[in-house]
């Protein structure tokens, strides 16, 4: 709102405060809290009003004037989510002081939403954190610090190099944030601008300035061994923390401790993995449905739930550690009674981690005590059933605290089945508070206390239709009809005069009212009084409760990995450090469960440094190709992550990275072909490979002309095995690239069946290359007419009679001569060429050639079809 409207607006008292507000936080709508409603005024008011559809309304009457709409404060919740799914920021405007009291009531903001820091249960997905991010640059450093509020977790990382901004984005995707804090400006603002509009167009973008006090907000959140030491990471970290406690509005102590993303200690997985895999999320919608992730998750908690992303997003490179995992999956699945009881004493287990940030933000309410309580009932019988493990880290994940006190006071203390409401009574158990339970008697009583009091009246007066009532307005009253009011005595002071009765109260009854409502009204305080104290008391114990969430989501996700493997048929795969994946009888994890039906055909894989580091597969579309790659990719992953294989047998060593250069779609949002995607995503592959990689190629150079796609799938081939020696899997549809093979660059095709003109696709993978591309066979199993396909078929066996006919000098397709019947006939070689290329030809071709204008690849291209022609002409 403008300064010049304001001065056209006589405003009351509570205008000049909703303004005196709304100035504090201009970036936000607020919701000004008025009696049984929150109001919007103004700009605000018109925005929300369009955003849900709500009328438009005036206090004025003028609603030019003075616009305005407002929503129920108890259903205030479902507004306010739609609002933060669009990305705005919602302040809270609460009624602070007596709105009973005279004067204008006092307000403030007691929280300001915002898309990072929303936590209703209804935003938060159980099956994946809510992620607040902040970047900040300075020099050749950038700084990320992110935090989830609703279960507490922190995390930091400090990125260098040339690369550091592709590294950022990799993570930022990872971390599927909500909402993006900037510090200062960024010099890489146009390409971060580019990649959320591209893959987290849902993004909020938040400027902030850099907090001033850094010392004080690190100390206030975290011990000193476990305070971050590098500048970059306390600043970032002190800022994120700045923000939180501006919007949230409370201590957050169960934000206290900090988790580092290094990369060095992990399996990187860049962006075009993570999506070319589907791990976390599908190619389709970015769910979970038909994922990696979908077909592990067996836990049976959400904290669980939420730690199994993050280990299939961040796999192990430490054998040590990977092995620590394997063996207590290997335990859980071959000690069926032990998976059977953790699974068992796990589904009675609640969200520990946001029931406890509930407490900590003073949001829980009496059911979230009674889930914390039953969560906890389970863990001496949890810790019964781990102290039969034999692995490691079963064993030390088996020392749990059980809680008993805790677990006894608040089963004394809250009632199985309270209501929502923490400020309306029923939530305290009778027998746990002595004064409570006085209260409730009164209460209580009250009803036998007023029938006993209305028999005394009726025979001391002798009005035989006497009754005592209540309403809200008048409180308790005496009811006597007109035709006995001559009997009223004097002690009946008249309180209101009906159409065929009169109502009175008596000092007794006064006394009595006095008494029966400060009971209940004192009951419902006491009861929140005792419910904020037993919540305070689990705050004292937030650390201990949060090590104890930890412990049981790595329990679940163990567990969850074995029974995956128990219920798929998976095998524990072998580790070793040379270099070498060998799998026998592969399977894809996603496919074979998809099927239906269909029994999913086993692959084996054979690749190594020493004679084995480019597997080269040809063969038709269709034929199982780029599931086989996935596959070998999906099969290392999950090694890494300490889970086992759907294979008979697995050796695996751990990879540093997992390249994928599979499938493109148009880059709409930045104008990039998909050839230029694929360009793009085969150099960022060649840049950061190295020969600890596992590189996935499918198709490369498909999106251009012939040769210029050969050539280029032909150098960048040659790059790896001459530069790079990554271990690599290569799908190409250009049979000719299988004169490549030497003693590190190995042939394979999927075996075919042929029977006549029928062809089946064996799925399976062998050696030798394939000789055609059965792309006719393809054709016809998509559904095109039988007419097309059979004329494909009698144009394919003319151009077959002369390979040398079927491309020009130029590159293009060769003319073709009318039928007698009027359909096009292609014409044999001799006929488009008159001489061969190599007689009288090729100094024609040579000299119409400019070379000064050629570019290098354009030369390859030409350089290569002289050679391909010379080796046909050779062959004759």
């Amino acid at each position: 709102m403008t300064n010049d409207t304001k001065k056209n607006i006589e405003l009351t008292p509570m205008m000049q405060q909703y303004f005196d507000i709304k100035a504090q936080y201009p970036d936000a709508i607020l919701f000004f809290r008025l009696g049984d409603f929150y109001e919007m005024f103004f700009e605000d008011a018109v925005l929300v009003a369009k955003e849900l559809n709500l009328t438009l309304t005036s206090r004025s009457g003028d609603k030019d004037k003075l616009p305005m709409c407002g929503v129920p404060y108890h259903a205030a919740e479902g507004y306010i989510q739609k609002l933060i799914d669009r990305g705005y920021k919602v302040a809270i405007g609460e009624q602070i002081g007596d709105p009973k009291a005279k004067g204008l009531t006092k307000r403030e903001v007691i929280q300001v939403i915002t898309p990072g820091t929303i936590l209703t249960e209804a935003a938060l997905s159980d099956v994946s954190n809510h992620y607040i991010v902040l970047v900040r640059e300075e020099g050749d450093l950038l700084a990320l610090a992110a935090a989830d509020v609703s279960t507490g977790e922190c995390l930091a990382a400090v990125y260098t190099g040339k690369d550091r901004a592709e590294n950022l984005f990799d993570e930022l995707y990872r971390l599927s944030m909500r909402e993006l804090l900037l510090v200062g400006e960024l010099s890489f603002r146009a390409e971060l601008d580019e990649f959320l509009a591209l893959r987290m167009s849902n993004c909020t973008l938040t400027n902030r300035a850099a907090s001033a006090d850094v010392e004080s907000r690190l100390i206030e959140h975290f011990s000193k061994d476990v305070r971050p030491t590098d500048p970059q990471i306390q600043v970032a970290v002190a800022t994120l923390l700045d923000y939180l406690h501006d919007t949230l509005k409370a201590d957050l102590s169960h934000v206290n401790r900090i988790a580092y993303l290094d990369a060095g200690n992990q399996l990187v997985l860049d962006t075009y993995t993570l999506r070319n895999l589907e791990i976390t999320r599908n190619l389709r919608d970015g769910g979970k449905k038909d994922t990696l992730y979908a077909v592990l998750d067996f836990t049976k908690t959400a904290m669980g739930s939420r730690l199994l992303k993050q280990w299939l997003e961040h796999p192990l490179l430490s054998i040590l550690e990977i092995e620590a995992r394997l063996a207590s999956v290997a335990e859980c699945k071959e000690q069926f009674s032990l998976r059977m009881e953790i699974r068992e004493a796990l589904s009675s287990v609640y969200d520990f981690e946001r029931i406890l940030t509930r407490i900590e933000v003073a949001t829980a309410n009496a059911r979230d005590l009674v889930a914390l309580r039953q969560s906890m009932e389970v863990l001496p019988a949890l810790e019964r059933a781990l102290r039969q493990a034999k692995s490691a880290l079963l064993q030390n994940l088996a020392h749990i605290d059980t809680y008993d006190d805790l677990v006894d006071v608040l089963g004394r203390a809250i009632v199985d089945t309270p209501g929502l409401s923490v400020r309306e009574g029923g939530i305290i158990r009778e027998g746990y508070h002595e004064e409570l339970d006085m209260y409730r008697a009164l209460a209580r009583d009250s009803k036998a206390l007023l029938q006993d009091m209305e028999e005394r009246e009726r025979a001391s007066t002798g009005i035989k239709t006497l009754k005592i009532g209540y309403n809200k307005v008048f409180g308790y009253y005496i009811e006597v009809r007109h035709s006995g009011t001559d009997l009223v005595p004097d002690r009946y002071i008249r309180k209101q005069t009906l159409a065929n009765a009169e109502r009175y109260i008596t000092e007794e009854l006064k006394e009595f009212e006095t008494k029966i409502l400060g009971a209940e009204e004192k009951s419902v305080q006491l009861e929140y009084a005792i419910f904020t104290e037993l919540r305070e008391k689990i705050k004292g114990e937030l650390m201990r409760l949060q090590d104890t969430a930890q412990k049981i989501a790595k329990i679940d996700v163990l567990q969850a990995l074995a029974e995956a493997a128990a219920n798929y048929g998976y095998e524990r795969p072998m580790l070793k450090q040379n270099g070498e994946i060998r799998i026998r009888d592969g399977r894809h994890p996603l496919v074979e469960r998809i099927l239906s039906g269909d029994l999913f055909v086993p692959n084996d894989t054979e690749i190594n440094h020493r004679d084995s580091e480019i597997m080269l597969i040809t063969g038709p579309n269709m034929a199982g190709k780029s599931t086989y790659m996935r596959q070998v990719a999906l099969l290392t992953l999950m090694a890494q992550v300490g889970c086992f294989v759907p294979a008979r047998e697995a050796v695996i060593s751990p990879v540093d990275r997992i390249f994928t250069r599979i499938g493109a779609s148009d880059d709409l949002v930045s104008g990039q072909s998909t050839f230029m995607v694929e360009m793009n995503e085969v150099a960022q592959i060649l840049k950061h490979a190295t020969e600890n990689s596992l590189v996935i190629l499918d198709e490369i150079g498909r999106g251009t002309s012939t040769f210029d796609g050969m050539s280029i799938a032909r150098a960048v081939i040659e790059h790896i095995h001459d530069r790079i020696h990554a271990k690599t899997l290569f799908a190409t549809h250009y049979h000719e690239l299988t004169d490549m093979e030497n003693d590190k660059i190995k042939n394979y095709s999927v075996a075919v069946k042929e029977r006549g003109k029928k062809v089946d696709f064996l799925r399976r993978i062998v050696p030798g290359g394939a000789d055609k591309s059965y792309g006719i066979h393809v054709a016809r199993l998509a559904g095109l007419p039988a007419s097309v396909t059979t004329r494909a078929e009698s144009i394919l066996a003319k151009l077959e009679v002369e390979p040398a006919s079927r491309t020009s000098i130029s590159g293009t397709e060769t003319a073709a001569a009318p039928e007698k019947d009027g359909r096009e006939q292609v014409q044999p070689a001799q006929e488009l060429y008159m001489n061969s290329l190599f007689a009288d030809g090729l100094k024609e071709r040579l000299l119409s050639l400019d070379v000064m204008t050629l570019t290098p690849i354009e030369a390859m291209n030409e350089l290569y079809k002289l050679q391909q022609e010379a080796r046909k002409e050779e062959g004759k």
